[in-house]
């Protein structure tokens, strides 16, 4: 493997820093996308559950903000409730919105950066095999002056810069894979805690009304 790098020469040293790059990613994301990290299993239901009778207090509700991304859609509605007691429908849904953009902007970090890559190593891919290309057929026409060119000589020179685009496509599908794979998740979470604001807000108004 690393003759073969070697062999392929300067212009796949940005494919080789552009596949650690994706899999420091993709190591970053799986981490960061499990559900235990976003959207805890039942978390809902026992919210809910706490907030039958009264509101937590501030300490509980600041503890499910770092439980995990929905815990916090879920703490912002609640501070919304306790800060203004005769809140409104539409301002506490816009508290849950604005609470899951913030969410879902965390969720969707680094992705762009993994799609970048996805889209950008076949094309440094293939602009190694046209420098390759060049240089090789440039000592040709050199060699063709004096002594003439060796035919296998140029067909090896060739091999070795299709190395490139080959190097390329090897980043490129795993990280095209994977970034469709992580942006499904979001999508998947982000319904969760849409679904999760909707069980809410009727919960949280009707909490109110009994307080009232």
């Amino acid at each position: 493997m690393l003759s073969i790098l070697q062999a392929a020469g300067w212009p796949i040293i940005p494919l080789v820093l552009c596949s650690i790059a994706a899999l420091a990613l993709i190591i970053e994301r799986f981490l960061s996308l499990r559900s235990s990290r976003v959207a805890p299993a039942r978390l809902v239901d026992e919210v809910i559950s706490v907030t039958r009778t009264s509101l937590p207090t501030a300490d509980t509700i600041n503890k499910l903000a770092e439980n995990s991304a929905l815990g916090l859609v879920l703490a912002q509605g609640l501070r919304a409730v306790a800060t203004e007691p005769r809140i409104s429908e539409a301002n506490l849904r816009s508290a849950f919105e604005s609470a899951g953009r913030d969410a879902v902007h965390q969720l969707e970090r680094n992705l762009n950066a993994l799609g970048t890559i996805a889209s950008a190593a076949p094309l440094l891919g293939l602009l190694g095999t046209v420098i390759g290309m060049i240089e090789i057929f440039g000592a040709s026409g050199a060699a063709t002056g004096t002594a003439g060119a060796n035919p296998m000589e140029l067909a090896h020179g060739i091999s070795v810069a299709l190395y490139n685009t080959a190097f390329g496509l090897i980043v490129a599908i795993p990280s095209l894979m994977f970034f469709r794979h992580f942006r499904a998740r979001v999508d998947a979470y982000t319904l969760q805690m849409e679904q999760a604001s909707e069980r809410m807000v009727p919960h949280l108004l009707r909490l109110l009304g009994t307080r009232r």
